[in-house]
């Protein structure tokens, strides 16, 4: 796929991005170094989200793992944050994912801005 061609992903679907969805918001981010390291261990979206219930142990696995710096980590996960309040607050269009058929579009529209809040029921709002 070529540059031109590459569209970033939709920040409500983050919880189904694929390994080269996550590349790309990595671009979007300024954290694109480690698009590649994120590739080879299979970080996809599912696990972006499962991140906001790691224990410490987890969190240092996975910051050695991925080689990352501190700065980066933490701005991974502002990044993440911004995305979740951003679909909690209803702010994110919602789409078809691309898996799902068009006939569906309509059901699934409905049910993701349903359940929109349960996505990020690990979200803690600050006051």
């Amino acid at each position: 796929m070529s540059k031109d061609k590459e569209r970033s992903p939709e920040p409500l679907d983050f919880f189904i991005w694929t390994v080269e969805d996550v590349g790309l918001w990595l671009e979007e981010i300024n954290l694109g170094g480690y698009r590649q390291i994120f590739k080879e261990n299979g970080i996809n979206g599912e696990y972006l989200e499962g991140m906001s219930m790691f224990t410490t142990e987890q969190i240092l696995r996975f910051i050695r793992k991925c080689h990352m710096k501190w700065g980066d980590f933490i701005t991974l996960c502002k990044e993440l944050r911004r995305i979740k309040v951003a679909c909690l607050k209803g702010e994110q269009k919602v789409r078809r994912p691309w898996w799902a058929p068009s006939c569906l579009s309509i059901v699934f529209v409905k049910a993701a801005k349903r359940n929109r809040q349960s996505r990020v029921v690990s979200l803690k709002l600050e006051p």
